[in-house]
């Protein structure tokens, strides 16, 4: 069981105080009830990973881990082989101690985008569906006082809990939990992100509801998500799967995406990154050897998906809840 009391106490004073038990709670019951057949392997290559103290972190352009004293080359192993028996890695990339964790994604590419647009300074950041920690690494280093993450894949927690051995004194923590299993809304959040969840959701409007409810009076939300193109009466509503994914739902227009911001009471709207995902920024590699999305596009014309669709076009928006 993953130790969070560290987490827990730095809840006792704050905006976030009435969280310390309900969360205690919850990831008593969450432990309590861990059912996975890789849970072993993922502990024990989790637990395999060197201890090693004097760490270097370089946060500014990745997520990069230096040891003052060089490994030699059984701890090198040691740490590869730990850190690939947590495989698949979708989001990073990782340059943990000489090891290049070549992911699935090139999400420092999305942060390059989005993190010009936002400043994180001295904020106290939510990221929902946080995947495997990645930008909250960056989120942390852009200047933010706290970062909370929540996501329930019990692998991207492990991965998440890989990197945080080697910084177990920043103020990063990810809980194994959906959104909706947090405790009753905070407002205590200066920014919350969503990336990459929309789309999975049902009800989006009540997703942006739940967001604003976690922001202070004034506090920035950072959402992206699948678009397509069109005006504010366009949206696309897969029949069945969306570049293979199963649970995608809602595809609108950026402009359709505004009307959906302001209707659930968001003001200050503004769409700052509109881009076209390449088989560059996501495709298999050593460490994500699953199908990725070359194979989810058209054979010779990449501008569909291999159902027809338009091919992935991501939008992030930033919009504020109103109050000061």
């Amino acid at each position: 069981m993953i130790d969070y009391t560290a987490f827990l106490d730095s809840l006792a004073d704050g905006p976030l105080a009435k969280w310390r038990q309900p969360i205690s709670e919850g990831l008593q019951q969450r432990f309590d009830s861990l059912q996975h057949g890789d849970l072993e392997r993922w502990q024990a290559s989790l637990n395999q990973l060197p201890p090693l103290v004097q760490v270097d972190a370089d946060l500014a352009d990745g997520v990069r881990l230096r040891s003052k004293q060089p490994l030699d080359a059984q701890l090198q192993t040691t740490l590869e082989d730990g850190l690939r028996g947590l495989q698949p890695w979708r989001k990073g990339p990782f340059d943990l101690f000489g090891v290049h964790i070549d992911t699935e994604w090139h999400s420092d590419w999305k942060w390059q985008r989005v993190s010009p647009h936002i400043d994180l300074r001295g904020r106290r950041v939510l990221d929902i569906g946080c995947g495997n920690g990645y930008y909250m690494w960056r989120m942390w280093q852009a200047g933010a006082s706290m970062v909370i993450g929540v996501d329930p894949n019990l692998l991207f927690l492990h991965q998440f809990e890989a990197v945080k051995r080697y910084l177990p004194n920043a103020p990063v923590w990810q809980l194994p939990f959906t959104l909706e299993a947090l405790p009753e809304p905070s407002n205590a959040f200066d920014t919350v992100f969503s990336m990459g969840v929309l789309y999975h959701r049902r009800a989006p409007i009540d997703h942006l509801l739940q967001l604003k409810a976690c922001l202070r009076p004034g506090g920035e939300l950072v959402l992206e998500t699948l678009v397509i193109e069109g005006d504010e009466q366009q949206c696309l509503l897969p029949e069945d799967r969306y570049a293979q994914m199963r649970n995608v739902w809602f595809l609108p227009s950026v402009a359709m995406l505004e009307r959906f911001l302001a209707r659930a009471g968001f003001n200050d709207i503004r769409c700052v990154d509109l881009n076209r995902t390449s088989v560059e920024e996501q495709r298999s590699t050593d460490w994500m050897r699953f199908q990725s999305l070359p194979d989810f596009l058209q054979p010779g014309d990449p501008s569909k998906t291999i159902e027809g669709h338009p091919a992935p076009l991501r939008a992030t928006l930033v919009a504020l809840k109103p109050g000061s």
